[in-house]
C-alpha cells in the first residue's frame, strides 16, 4: 500500500511539475467533466429526453475532445515559444493559450453542472449561475481575436 501511495504521489507531482500553470485548470476540468457527466445522468429522469448508450458515448467523446482542445492550445503555446526562440528573443511564455482554453472549458462545465442541478430540482443561490456566466463572458472578452468578424467567423 505504501509503495502504491508513493508511486501515485510521484506521478501526480511529475505531471503537475510538467504542466506548470496549466495543472490547476486541467485538474479542475477533468473533475468538472466527471461531475457534469454524473449530474447529467442524474438529471435524465427530470427531463423530457431519454438516455441512450449513443448519447452516453457521445457525451464521453465530447469530454475527451475537450481535453484535446487543451492539447491544441498547448501546441499553439509551444509554436509561439518556438517562434520567439527562432527570432533570437530570450523570452518564454508559459501555457497561456492552453490555460485560457482550459479555464473557458471549466466555466462551461460548471454552467452545465448548475443547469443539471436546476433540472434535478436543487435550490441554488440566485446569484451563482449569473456569476459563472459573467466569468465565461470575461474570459471570452479577454481572449477575443482582432480579426474576428461580426458574425463570429474568423478570417482565413
Amino acid at each position: 500500500m505504501n509503495k502504491a501511495k508513493i508511486a501515485v504521489t510521484a506521478a501526480v507531482s511529475a505531471l503537475m511539475g510538467w504542466l506548470g500553470i496549466l495543472a490547476v485548470p486541467v485538474f479542475l476540468m477533468v473533475g468538472c467533466n466527471v461531475i457534469d457527466y454524473a449530474t447529467g445522468l442524474l438529471a435524465v429522469p427530470y427531463r423530457t429526453e431519454t438516455i441512450s448508450s449513443y448519447k452516453g458515448i457521445r457525451g464521453i467523446i465530447k469530454k475527451v475532445c475537450q481535453w484535446l482542445l487543451v492539447l491544441v492550445g498547448a501546441w499553439v503555446d509551444i509554436l509561439i515559444n518556438y517562434a520567439i526562440e527562432c527570432a533570437g528573443i530570450d523570452f518564454a511564455i508559459p501555457f497561456v493559450v492552453a490555460t485560457i482554453v482550459a479555464v473557458w472549458l471549466v466555466v462551461n462545465e460548471i454552467i452545465s453542472i448548475l443547469e443539471n442541478m436546476l433540472d434535478i430540482g436543487v435550490r441554488m443561490p440566485p446569484f451563482l449561475l449569473p456569476i459563472v456566466k459573467y466569468i465565461r463572458k470575461q474570459v471570452e472578452d479577454k481572449a477575443k481575436v482582432a480579426d474576428e468578424k461580426e458574425d463570429g467567423d474568423y478570417e482565413d
